[in-house]
């Protein structure tokens, strides 16, 4: 059986737009879907993930798996539609089909809803036997154990900053309102086992590893024995948590000794009424500047997120963010627009309140405003975005943010260079991709999908 799996990307980010090399580490789906494949129905399975490469449509497979988030599911469809009319068996999975099965079995044989780790296999042994259902709906996940390694061979080395990506922690504790994780794939927290995390360590090339995993404080006590398990290793890990991680700096320490260098938190915004808006009152915008100054003491570099638009968001909170960005000195800012993804809390409560205005599924890429924002126009907070991006990662803000007088920082100024430099490029051609680029599919042959709710 000859399988495919696809990962579509949305103009912004494919491998011919904004996502340059050194912002992007590889996915860990499509390669551990591949290595699920039971061995008897393994062909020569491929992978084309289109931040990295084209998707190529003489495409020879029997079975063409597509995993989709709700901004790249109209390209998704796109694809779907095309390969089924040249015959081929196509199933849809990831999390926007999760949240919208019957609309994407319009455009699948099949449609995998949740994690797929079991239905995967499964699914294929029904296709092998003429047994292939409409849906398969994963229950609860009981565990992570003894999975076999994801296949990093099928992904193209030299098209990503590395393929050292590590699944430790699957789920969240939290209940965030714009969040789309739990709504598609439950609120219950897996951890895998330490000793299992450990061996796939020790067996990946280089020094670096990314854990992807949306909250590594989701279970605190497997934390802490990961990590003191992960001290001899001497690798460089990156990972994300929330703003809660320097509540305790014994913790931060303990980060430091088993090798983290950098840190991904949704800090979200600097207004403390959006926090509750978004139920995320764990972030308290006050405490920001002592959570960097700790944890750049103990050498940890930090990625932070900012959304605009909740309702307590006025025209100032753009110029706030960037100056608040500036004097705590983030070393990566990143800003995005709230955005209510379908199935959310937050869908729900502007759904209702006749407030959601874009229904083209491409632009609900998080840069892009698809509802009607309480204090400013929908124009107002596109161009405030855009104007956070390139105050942000203009040459002053780079020179402000970064803590030359650290020296558990100044060894790593490379890389705080490298990739500020990238979203400085990324800052300056954001305009470019409209909303008529970004839901622009004609690439792909085949009828228009609808792409729309």
């Amino acid at each position: 059986m000859k399988i495919a799996l696809l990962s579509p990307a949305g103009a912004m980010h494919r491998y011919n737009g904004l996502f340059a090399k050194n912002l992007h580490y590889a996915p860990m789906t499509l390669a551990l879907l591949a290595a699920l494949i039971p061995p008897e129905l393994d062909d020569g399975a491929v992978i084309y993930d289109e931040t990295a490469g084209p998707i190529p449509l003489d495409l020879d497979a029997d079975v063409i798996g597509i995993t989709c988030i709700t901004g790249t599911s109209a390209r998704a469809y796109r694809f779907a539609d095309y390969f089924r009319g040249r015959g081929a068996t196509v199933i849809l999975g990831g999390p926007h089909p999760s949240l919208s099965p019957d609309e994407a079995k319009q455009h699948a044989d099949a449609v995998v809803v949740g994690l797929g780790d079991k239905a995967w296999p499964q699914l294929l042994q029904d296709i092998r036997h003429g047994q292939l259902k409409p849906f398969y709906r994963s229950g609860p996940c009981d565990g992570i154990e003894g999975r076999p390694l994801p296949r990093r061979e099928l992904l193209i080395r030299k098209r990503y900053i590395t393929l050292n990506t590590v699944e430790a922690v699957r789920g969240c504790h939290l209940n965030c309102a714009f969040c789309a994780y739990p709504k598609a794939f439950g609120k219950r927290v897996i951890t895998r086992p330490v000793g299992d995390v450990v061996d796939e360590i020790k067996a990946l090339r280089g020094k670096e590893v990314v854990f992807p995993d949306v909250n590594l404080l989701s279970d605190m006590d497997y934390l802490r024995e990961l990590l003191a398990a992960m001290v001899p290793l001497k690798k460089w890990w990156f990972g994300l948590t929330t703003s809660d991680v320097a509540l305790d700096e014994e913790l931060v320490g303990l980060f430091e000794r088993s090798g983290c260098k950098g840190l991904l938190i949704g800090f979200e915004s600097v207004n403390a009424a959006s926090q509750i808006e978004m139920h995320k009152g764990v972030n308290k915008p006050g405490s920001y500047k002592s959570l960097m100054d700790i944890l750049h003491r103990h050498g940890i570099m930090v990625m932070g997120c900012f959304a605009f638009g909740a309702d307590e968001d006025g025209p100032d909170v753009f110029a706030r963010t960037v100056q608040l960005a500036d004097e705590i000195q983030i070393d990566l800012p990143r800003y995005a627009i709230f955005t209510p993804f379908p199935g959310t809390d937050y869908h729900n409560q502007l759904e209702s309140e006749g407030r959601i205005t874009e229904r083209d599924w491409a632009l609900y890429d998080v840069e892009h405003c698809v509802f009607q924002p309480k204090q400013m126009t929908k124009d107002g907070l596109e161009a405030g975005l855009h104007q956070a991006w390139l105050g942000s990662y203009s040459a002053r803000s780079i020179l402000r943010r970064w803590r030359w007088n650290n020296p558990k920082l100044f060894f790593y100024g490379w890389l705080y260079l490298l990739v500020n430099l990238g979203y400085r490029q990324y800052a300056k051609k954001f305009k470019v991709f409209d909303a008529g680029v970004m839901a622009d599919n004609s690439d792909v042959p085949g009828p228009d999908g609808p792409g729309s709710m």
